[in-house]
């Protein structure tokens, strides 16, 4: 897909749509999907699933972000390998047994208003990990006998491990290789068989696209480490394979940590890199983080502030000509939809906010002056709080 560098303020391939107040209200069109508005729910993983599986838990967790007005809903990361899986409660997309599960979300998400999306993964070295309220390390046979959770081997571009205390992985082989680049191009097929319509890679945080992105993390000299080019290889393969397999209509993200914020590890100018060659491979946007190669402490120059990568996607979006969605510690929406209306991102991405208000996007609404009278919301709640309003008005009540 041609892709060209923005000017600024310019938004990608808008489409044709009522006149708003706010550039977050804008719809946005890539390749055949149009998205309501530029709020995206970001992946969060819940641990809840079973052998890979959907079930109530998430139609449920991901089906009040719809109502509550999100253009796009992305399921969590999803292992497309069983060894892909970073916990025993991770979904997947490894097997066909997977597929139907998740029909359910996607069509209730779509009928809602949201656009599905799932983000596929592979945790490589960070592979077989207690859920965080269990302690967020390695799995042991304590688990089998408490949870009945065995441990499993991890793979990684070379035999170093993730954290102080973790396993050494297993170098892959050119087989091992392989067959995660095919498990992508499959899990892909799958999830448009599923009805997602977006489809996220994740390539940051530390998993296994990443870790071979980044220096400190591949040692290989052969063609998938050494220099930009090679540890770029994986990604690059992934991206190919999954277009492949994934709908010429579809949009396909990737999920990319910017900087490593560590000495030796990924700058954002490698990024840029990384970004011009994926969209040549026909990748629509980029997904912007941060970090999470090092362990679990965080890095020392990685401050945290509201909205602190965002000056990250603007660099990629500007230099490397893509479309980029902005992520991490974002809540208020006068920030948000700045960082669309001054060009420096196409969407933003919520997750702890969304869990905390999942009807954040409709109050958005209103603060931008873009909802009068509950107007968007879903009828069955809007009308009630819309009647709610004018007796409150009519009594003077709530000042």
């Amino acid at each position: 897909m041609e892709q060209r560098v923005p000017s600024k303020g310019e938004n990608f391939d808008q489409a044709e749509s009522p006149t708003f107040m706010s550039a977050l209200f804008e719809p946005i069109t890539l390749r055949g999907v149009t998205i309501k508005n530029r709020i995206a729910v970001s992946p969060m993983s819940q641990y809840r699933a079973k052998d890979g599986h959907a079930n109530a838990w998430h139609l449920v967790h991901l089906g009040r972000f719809a109502l509550g007005g999100a253009g796009l809903t992305f399921v969590e990361a999803t292992a497309v390998e069983a060894r892909g899986r970073r916990t025993p409660g991770d979904l997947g997309l490894w097997s066909d047994d997977h597929i139907e599960p998740l029909r359910p979300i996607t069509a209730f998400l779509e009928a809602e208003g949201s656009v599905p999306g799932i983000q596929l993964g592979h945790a490589g070295r960070k592979a077989s990990e207690r859920r965080p309220w269990h302690g967020e390390t390695p799995v042991t046979d304590e688990d089998r006998d408490l949870r009945g959770e065995a441990p499993w081997p991890a793979i990684a571009p070379s035999p170093l491990p993730y954290d102080e205390g973790w396993p050494d992985p297993a170098e892959m082989t050119e087989d091992d290789i392989d067959g995660v680049i095919a498990a992508f191009g499959d899990a892909a097929r799958r999830a448009a068989d599923a009805g997602f319509r977006v489809l996220d890679v994740y390539a940051g945080h530390g998993f296994l696209i990443h870790q071979f992105l980044s220096p400190l993390a591949n040692a290989r000299t052969d063609r998938w480490g050494g220099d930009g080019a090679g540890r770029r290889r994986l990604a690059i393969e992934v991206a190919r394979s999954i277009r492949r397999q994934w709908p010429e209509d579809l949009p396909l993200l990737f999920r990319v940590s910017a900087t490593d914020w560590i000495e030796g590890g990924i700058e954002p100018e490698d990024t840029v890199e990384t970004a011009r060659a994926l969209a040549a491979e026909g990748v629509d946007m980029i997904d912007c983080t941060t970090g999470g190669i090092g362990g679990r402490k965080r890095p020392a120059r990685m401050a945290i502030s509201q909205g602190f990568q965002i000056p990250f996607a603007g660099q990629i979006r500007a230099d490397a000509g893509i479309a980029t969605m902005g992520v991490g510690f974002l809540w208020d929406a006068e920030a948000c939809n700045a960082a669309i209306a001054d060009g420096q991102v196409d969407m933003v991405a919520l997750a702890r906010e969304l869990l905390d208000d999942p009807n954040w996007s409709l109050h958005a609404a209103a603060q931008l002056g873009d909802d009068e009278g509950h107007a968007l919301w879903p009828p069955e709640s809007g009308w009630w709080l819309m009647k709610r309003d004018r007796l409150v008005k009519k009594l003077g009540l709530r000042g």
